[in-house]
């Protein structure tokens, strides 16, 4: 761990991070979940033109539905038809939940990834860049996937 935690203060905390960008959770029965998230809760789903052009291929497989938040967070629904309990291993898709990602400005993204190199944090996936933005996944202490991302400069 690094002893000096002003630079994780600097990148990480204190209003860094603007908002959640998005919410990942893993379905068993997607049209369960779609009629749940869309029709029950009045969540607008994301179709033709608003679905993020890296999902355009799982929308279309049914093997991912988007949703808007009434604040605007998107909500990911990623069908895990062989949905299991909890499994101690973290490299196992094995919760309701996939990821829980969170926005940063791309001028920070960088200085964000050094400072989970400095404190070992466990990079699940390293730094991937897409049309829509640049993001970094690792693990919390128990595990679960955390993005920070950034739209495209």
């Amino acid at each position: 761990m690094l002893s000096d935690t002003k630079s994780l203060n600097k990148v990480i905390t204190t209003g860094s991070l603007r908002r959640v960008h998005h919410i990942a959770l893993n379905v068993q029965d997607m049209q369960a979940s779609r009629h749940f998230y869309g029709s029950i809760l009045g969540l607008h789903e994301l179709k033709g033109d608003e679905v993020p052009e890296t999902l355009v291929n799982l929308v279309q497989a049914g093997k991912v539905a988007n949703f808007r938040t009434p604040d605007g967070t998107i909500l990911d629904l990623f069908w895990e038809p062989e949905l299991s309990p909890p499994d101690p291993d973290p490299e196992r898709g094995f919760t309701r939940a996939n990821h829980l990602a969170f926005d940063i400005a791309p001028e920070l993204f960088d200085n964000a990834v050094e400072v989970l190199r400095q404190h070992q944090i466990k990079i699940a996936q390293e730094p991937v860049t897409r049309p829509t933005g640049r993001g970094v996944y690792f693990y919390d202490p128990d595990g679960f996937i955390v993005e920070i991302r950034c739209n495209p400069e």
